[in-house]
C-alpha cells in the first residue's frame, strides 16, 4: 500500500486521483470515477468532489493508496 500526505484537513477526489498519479488530468479523473472504477474505504465513489480525509484508502484497478 502507498501512502501519500497531504498538507490540508481534506482533498477532492479528483485532485487526489492526479497526485496520486493514477490519473494524468481533471478529464481522466472524471473518466475514472464515472466509470466505477475507483473505491473509497471499500465502496464505490461516483463523485469527483468527495473529500478524502487522512486514513481514507483509494483504489483504482488495484492500486490501493492511503491518504495521510
Amino acid at each position: 500500500m502507498i501512502e501519500i500526505t497531504i498538507d490540508s484537513e481534506y482533498i477532492k477526489l479528483d485532485q487526489f486521483l492526479k497526485l496520486a498519479d493514477l490519473a494524468s488530468t481533471g478529464g481522466h479523473a472524471k473518466f475514472l470515477i464515472l466509470e466505477g472504477l475507483v473505491k473509497v474505504n471499500g465502496e464505490l465513489e461516483t463523485r469527483r468532489g468527495k473529500k478524502l480525509r487522512p486514513q481514507d484508502v483509494v483504489e483504482v484497478e488495484g492500486k490501493i493508496i492511503k491518504v495521510v
